[in-house]
């Protein structure tokens, strides 16, 4: 279980795979979206994704805008002038693409409609990202699945029958790999309503690989996929969110995600491969405070040796563990011990 984007290699027991969302935060500013592909490489993100779109195809003029696009997007905007402005242009693509490159990003963007899709496709992107807002539009799901690219898929806004159906239409029309995002469509989410738990009813529902697309603000969440085998992050990225536009408000600056990156490399460090065992920096600590077994009084040799005659202390050397006793009441002594000296089998007849 696992995709293949890029040079990297997705899936469980293989480093999260962190997007930065530049998404729509270069407000048209083509020296915008260089900036956030910089900020980017430099906060520690393995790929940078966009949106690609042309608004006549996604969009009706005079079509309502949600309530967080109103707070942070021009009053006398309807949701199609909001997008068209936000429009990344076709051309702007390959240089944003080589840039990304350059900097040892993986390029992504998310086509909300076939002809940007096929497009992101002709120039090379390794891999197709689905917005939460087209995971139950079947027929689309349908045509991206069809270009044969691997598919990250959104799931913010619905529910497991949702998922399913959708997930039933990938598996249909292809045969690449994909896989799902748990998400909160809330900009910002509310902690409460990020059901966490969803990252592994995901994984066991459909058995591919589950990320966060994660829309809170600190780095609780992120943490917290880890623990719960998230495989992909993707988070929103701003170089200030008192800019105007929809989704800085609730973006991540430079800053905050650079310590987002480091804290899931810390968070996947200290998770490690879940195998019990000593670990080193354990073995100085074990030899001092584990007991051995010792003699409690002197015996003769010929003695035959009692429950009474034994007693488990630390003493800083190897030797038998405590439960050896057991085996070795009523057993006769080929020489003699003091008080205090370590049992051994070769002690006994």
């Amino acid at each position: 279980m696992g995709i293949p984007i890029g040079n990297k290699h997705i899936g469980p027991g293989r480093p999260c795979f962190i997007i930065a969302e530049a998404g729509v935060n270069h407000n048209g500013d083509l020296s915008l979206a260089r900036r956030l592909v910089e900020a980017a490489a430099a906060a520690g993100a393995d790929a940078v994704k966009f949106q690609t779109w042309v608004t006549e195809k996604i969009c009706r003029p005079g079509a309502k805008k949600a309530a967080y696009q109103e707070r942070s997007s021009r009053a006398d905007d309807d949701q199609f002038a909001m997008l068209k402005r936000l429009e990344l242009p076709y051309a702007w693509h390959r240089e944003l693409m080589g840039l990304a490159e350059e900097r040892g990003l993986v390029f992504l963007s998310t086509p909300d409609e076939l002809d940007s899709a096929r497009f992101l496709c002709s120039i090379g992107v390794p891999a197709i990202k689905v917005g939460s807002a087209e995971l139950t539009n079947l027929p689309h799901l349908a045509q991206l699945a069809r270009l044969g690219k691997p598919l990250i898929v959104s799931t913010g806004m619905g529910t497991l029958q949702d998922v399913g159906r959708a997930v039933d239409v990938i598996r249909a029309a292809t045969s690449a790999p994909f896989a799902l995002l748990h998400c909160v469509s809330a900009y910002p989410a509310p902690e409460e309503e990020m059901n966490l738990g969803a990252i592994a009813a995901l994984r066991q529902a459909f058995d591919v690989p589950v990320g966060l697309s994660d829309h809170t603000t600190g780095t609780t969440a992120a943490v917290m996929g880890v623990a719960l085998g998230m495989c992909i992050l993707e988070k929103h990225l701003t170089l200030d969110r008192n800019m105007p536009g929809p989704d800085h408000a609730a973006s991540s600056t430079p800053a905050e995600f650079a310590e987002l990156a480091r804290m899931v490399r810390k968070a996947e460090v200290m998770l490690g491969s879940g195998e019990k065992r000593t670990m080193p920096s354990e073995v100085n600590t074990r030899e001092v405070v584990t007991r051995t077994l010792l003699y409690a009084a002197p015996l003769a040799a010929g003695q035959r040796a009692e429950e009474k005659h034994f007693e488990a202390l630390r003493c800083g050397e190897p030797g038998l563990p405590p439960e050896a006793a057991a085996e070795l009441i009523g057993r006769v002594l080929r020489r003699p011990v003091s008080r205090g000296d370590v049992v051994a089998e070769a002690d006994f007849q």
